[in-house]
């Protein structure tokens, strides 16, 4: 049982994950809130994923899933003891990020905040980047399977400082789209056609990783998502809430955009949606 994995969470990054790590021969179980019998090693409960892995990773939506995930494998945690290893990588705020490791920690289990950026295609190419908050030797311990899925793994610190340095780079990017929403809705709007539009913005001190991931969703107003808007303004509702940091003009701005997205019926578009608003 060790150095295998179970997923817990297979959404739109955690089943590609999983994907990878059946294929690399380290996955040993994978849940899911609704069934996916059909996955590779399913299993029925969270707590068979635990049984069956030595490490479980938690992936989904906010914390009270992830509490609600802990609370239905302590059995499993409290036999397994210190062999038993979570790897919390749902975006969650520092405060419940202490609350979780002390849970795990009293079982007698060890835990790891991982919190990762990149989206669905980042994770289909194995490019995943992830910050990793806790125990140096813990850290090196699960690194080999981290890197089954990622391409750069960062030693943060503590678990309280890779959930707020997650967040704070969840709130770089809801900025950086709006304003590339807005620039390009502006030069649509004087009659500048897409293809010289981007053509010139490359050239642009400006231009950014962002913008070329977005691009092609902007040209072809294909919002499938790829990070939902849901799970963007869940963030920034988090940021909102570390450090005191609720009055950043910038965040919000950001988090009033994504409300008003979400009220609109984009929750499950991907947040490049919010130029719809621009409209």
């Amino acid at each position: 049982m060790k150095n295998t994995i179970g997923i817990i969470g297979l959404g739109i990054i955690g089943s590609v994950w999983a994907r990878h790590h059946n294929d690399a021969g380290t996955l040993a179980a994978s849940w899911n809130r609704t069934a996916k019998p059909n996955f590779p090693k399913w299993k029925p409960t969270a707590l068979d994923v635990a049984n069956a892995a030595n490490i479980v990773q938690i992936v989904v939506a906010d914390p009270p899933a992830v509490r609600g995930i802990l609370d239905a494998i302590l059995p499993a945690l409290e036999a397994g003891g210190a062999d038993k290893i979570i790897i919390q990588s749902s975006t969650i705020d520092p405060a419940s990020s202490t609350e979780f490791k002390k849970l795990v920690e009293t079982r007698g289990a060890r835990y790891l905040e991982a919190p990762f950026t990149g989206s669905k295609p980042a994770a289909e190419q194995k490019k995943t980047v992830y910050y990793l908050g806790g125990d140096e030797a813990l850290i090196a311990e699960v690194e080999p399977l981290l890197s089954t899925v990622s391409e750069f793994r960062y030693r943060i610190g503590t678990n309280e400082q890779a959930t707020t340095l997650k967040l704070a780079m969840n709130l770089n990017i809801a900025g950086v789209m709006q304003a590339l929403a807005e620039a390009l809705t502006l030069s649509r709007k004087a009659g500048v056609p897409d293809d010289l539009f981007f053509k010139v913005f490359k050239q642009n001190v400006g231009y950014s990783g962002l913008a070329a991931l977005k691009e092609p969703k902007l040209r072809a107003a294909d919002f499938s998502p790829q990070f939902s808007v849901k799970h963007l303004l869940k963030d920034l509702r988090l940021a909102s809430r570390t450090n005191a940091c609720a009055d950043f003009p910038l965040l919000d701005t950001m988090r009033d955009c994504l409300r008003h997205a979400d009220q609109s019926g984009f929750a499950d578009e991907d947040f490049s949606s919010i130029i719809k608003l621009l409209k």
